[in-house]
């Protein structure tokens, strides 16, 4: 049976961290797009400005996005900081006026910079780290869970309790979750220990919460891409130093860093029917970086 061109017709994703058109969760909104989806994205410029690669034009980051998908196919968009404790609820209201409800929910916010090694660390770092890109995934998953389901949980879990299904699931596991990991499990990333910290804690616990949201017609997985050059590794805004990571990269198979399209590709596969079987997996998609 051939692809349809546009798989996600009617659905609606929401998409986090889209607040430039050189990053990750540009791509992935313009990608929802191109496969028929309404698409609602997440942005806080703010967070951009503090950095060496600066902020972006929203107006064109909404035009990128918007000439790309099909006819009357909706879009929205909000400014909102995600280390605001009820931030996740007030996002995922202002995402299901879009159309009625959230079918695809793609964590790629991210908090950058600001980090050090184990001898810088300090409570306020550790902290700033997790509430974006730990603690605020996680509100967000169960907010969109909860729509999603109809279902919200009043009483503790026992530990060790295994959810209860409904029967097979594979007629009506439609809802999709990605998470943003990074590459912390491949190898030493000196200097970002808040950061990656706060991205191992979502890799750790992907198999636990997507057990518990397969239960309720969702499949969770998480992503990650790799070394994607989205501004931090070009030369004139780059935060590292960049001569050794360029010859490196040069030896790998591909000979380039990710584009922000690559792992693009991929979430959008993930979110069709297609990618129904794969659930609750780690995935990392780095043209043979890691090799």
């Amino acid at each position: 049976m051939p692809f349809p061109s546009s798989p996600l017709l009617g659905k609606t994703a929401l998409v986090t961290g889209v607040s430039r058109r050189k990053g990750i969760g540009f791509a992935v909104a313009r990608r929802f797009a191109e496969l028929g989806a309404n698409v609602f994205i997440q942005h806080f410029s703010p967070h951009d400005d503090e950095q060496p690669w600066g902020s972006d034009d929203l107006g064109e980051v909404r035009t990128g996005i918007t000439s790309a998908q099909i006819e009357n196919a909706t879009f929205g968009d909000v400014s909102l900081d995600l280390a605001v404790p009820d931030s996740a609820g007030v996002l995922m209201e202002a995402a299901r006026s879009l159309s009625g409800g959230v079918d695809i929910l793609v964590c790629n916010h991210a908090r950058s910079g600001s980090d050090g090694s184990i001898f810088n660390m300090t409570p306020e770092l550790l902290d700033g780290h997790w509430q974006v890109n730990t603690r605020s995934t996680l509100l967000l998953t169960r907010a969109f869970a909860e729509q999603y389901s109809g279902h919200w949980e009043s009483t503790p879990t026992r530990p060790g309790k295994r959810p209860t299904h409904a029967g097979p699931v594979d007629e009506f596991a439609t809802g999709r979750v990605i998470w943003m990991t990074s590459g912390q499990l491949h190898g030493p990333m000196q200097g970002e220990v808040a950061y990656a910290t706060s991205k191992a804690a979502l890799a750790g616990v992907t198999p636990t919460v997507a057990s518990e949201l397969l239960a309720r017609g969702i499949i969770l997985n998480t992503v990650n891409p790799g070394p994607v050059n989205t501004g931090y590794l070009d030369p004139e805004t780059t935060d590292r130093p960049l001569g050794e990571i360029q010859e490196f990269v040069r030896n790998t198979p591909f000979g380039r860093f990710g584009y922000p399209a690559d792992p693009a590709r991929l979430i959008g596969w993930l979110a069709t029917d297609e990618g129904r079987w794969i659930v609750g997996q780690v995935l990392t998609t780095d043209g043979g970086f890691a090799l």
